[in-house]
């Protein structure tokens, strides 16, 4: 069951935060500055879950997505809610609410891959860092 969490938890919801419409915003300098940033910082992580996603496959030897979907819905693991982020009476307080609240259940999740994979510690407490740093970064911007 941990090799399953393990291949859940890489079904990361890193492609939200490029979905978002923020027309509303974008003649905000600061918020734009912040997008840019965090934007840059997503794709690091994104890079760091595919070294991941490339050692289960290794590994374990799930290696499709599909595998990884069938492993999660087979679990429970629900995928972070973004229906605020996809709204289209978009509201960037509740948007950025619902990614923190997926970022803390991403980084709770990682505890089950440090343990899965104790070779791969430093590459896991750094996706456990940066998801906590985006989370904290998208707090302040609220």
């Amino acid at each position: 069951t941990g090799v399953l969490v393990l291949g859940a938890t890489l079904w990361a919801p890193w492609r939200v935060l490029h979905g978002a419409p923020l027309a509303e915003l974008s003649g905000d300098q600061d918020f734009q500055l912040f997008l840019h940033k965090n934007l840059e910082f997503t794709r690091k992580i994104k890079g760091d879950v595919a070294v991941l996603q490339r050692i289960v496959c290794d590994t374990f030897q799930l290696c499709k997505e599909e595998e990884l979907l069938l492993v999660r819905q087979d679990l429970g693991i629900a995928q972070a809610s973004l229906e605020q982020c996809h709204s289209r009476t978009f509201q960037a307080e509740a948007c950025f609410s619902q990614i923190r609240d997926g970022l803390r259940a991403y980084h709770g999740s990682l505890a089950t891959v440090l343990e899965l994979l104790p070779g791969h510690t430093g590459l896991v407490e750094t996706l456990q860092l940066d998801a906590a740093n985006l989370s904290s970064n998208i707090q302040q911007q609220v």
